[in-house]
């Protein structure tokens, strides 16, 4: 059961094989989708300060360069590029890597569903780890293959998540002080969210400092 909630200090961030070469065959997500929840699932590593490792295949492979957008965010120096395994845990230095970080729950999302986060996902269960995919953060050749692919992760003991949900996760408390830097990632990557907090704050002000050009103060003027 997954009851244990996820935080920073016990939850590893994996990012897999986000190359160009692997972005121009999903066809599960608009591309564009892909990139945002990607590079959200990144800066929410690095606001939280959760476990993260990166691995990509060597830049000549299939997978192609790493995602400038990722790039951004996070060191180059960061991804452990491994062979063609995929399943990441057969490469040592990557295994090494995921358990240097001391944190049994893992959260991996990548490229492509149906192949490397598939595998690496059972892998991870394998390993002990408790895992979780961030689905809306992966990306297979079709919406089926996709999946299909995340069935058989529940089927095997693997739990969905999406990246929206493991920040707020994290976050836990919306009157911790890093709400403040949850609210950035919510206004560069999920807008909407950020309306609602605007609009509740607005509303606050206007109950605390009502204005006289409101319906209630005229009505108030009138009676």
């Amino acid at each position: 059961m997954f009851l244990e909630p996820l935080r920073a200090d016990n939850t590893t961030i994996i990012l897999i094989d986000y190359g160009l070469g692997f972005g121009n065959l999903i066809r599960s997500h608009p591309v564009t989708v892909n990139i945002a929840n990607a590079a959200m699932l990144a800066e929410t590593a690095k606001v939280f300060r959760s476990g993260l490792v990166v691995t990509n295949g060597p830049s000549g492979k299939a997978s192609g360069p790493f995602y400038h957008q990722l790039l951004d965010i996070i060191d180059e120096e960061e991804i452990v590029v491994r062979g063609g395994m995929f399943n990441a845990f057969l490469f040592d230095e990557f295994k090494e890597a995921v358990a240097s970080t001391g944190r049994k729950n893992i959260v991996i999302a990548g490229l492509m569903t149906e192949g490397c986060v598939l595998q690496t996902v059972l892998g991870a269960l394998r390993e002990g780890y408790t895992t979780y995919c961030a689905v809306d953060a992966c990306g297979g050749m079709t919406k089926e293959v996709h999946l299909a692919a995340i069935e058989r992760m529940k089927m095997s003991g693997a739990a969905p998540v999406s990246v929206l949900s493991l920040a707020s996760e994290f976050l836990v408390d919306q009157t911790l002080p890093q709400s403040r830097d949850y609210f950035k990632l919510m206004d560069k990557y999920v807008p909407e969210i950020s309306m609602v907090g605007e609009l509740f704050n607005y509303a606050q002000a206007q109950v605390s400092e009502p204005s006289t050009h409101s319906l209630a103060a005229r009505l108030k003027e009138t009676t």
